[in-house]
């Protein structure tokens, strides 16, 4: 019986190659995540103005903690949202609905327009104040929507209506 050569039936994977994704949100986003940074550093502060006020802990903790608070808060507040805005991309195309997200984990989400099923936009208080929105689509994945965050109201609301429009062109099941 003749011995079957399995090596050639294995090809070399093709490489594939994607590019970025094009557009970044608002300038602005850097002023959100930057608010949004200092207001979630606000009870650590009033925390450690409550132990300094009825003397949990010994004057040179206080000082060693607010400072090392002070420098973590401004990292967070000044470095993290331009860090961010670096990161932050997002693209539609007439196929897929592509964004790239994080700072410290990355992370890169391609969704198929044959697979949305909704297309929601929110603006919260300080997207609000700032002209901002942020798109979410909801895709049939397990993997959960794909958020476009950060974006001029003007620009979200185009978004909304041309993910529409190319949704309901598109002959897929969303499932």
């Amino acid at each position: 019986m003749p011995v079957h050569d399995q090596s050639k039936d294995m090809t070399e994977p093709s490489v594939v190659t994607m590019a970025e994704p094009a557009w970044r949100p608002s300038p602005k986003a850097k002023q959100l995540w930057a608010i949004n940074a200092a207001l979630m550093w606000l009870p650590v502060f009033a925390a450690q103005a409550l132990a300094l006020i009825f003397h949990w802990w010994p004057t040179w903790i206080h000082v060693t903690v607010l400072a090392l608070t002070l420098v973590s808060a401004a990292v967070h507040i000044t470095v993290v949202p331009l860090w961010r805005y670096r990161v932050h991309r997002w693209e539609i195309s007439n196929t897929a609905v592509y964004t790239r997200t994080g700072w410290f984990t990355q992370e890169r989400r391609i969704a198929p327009i044959s697979r949305v099923q909704t297309v929601d936009t929110e603006r919260g208080p300080i997207d609000r104040m700032l002209g901002l929105a942020t798109v979410t689509v909801t895709t049939a994945s397990s993997a959960g929507a794909v958020t476009i965050s950060a974006l001029d109201q003007d620009t979200a609301d185009h978004t909304v209506a041309r993910l529409t429009e190319i949704a309901g062109t598109n002959v897929g099941d969303a499932t």
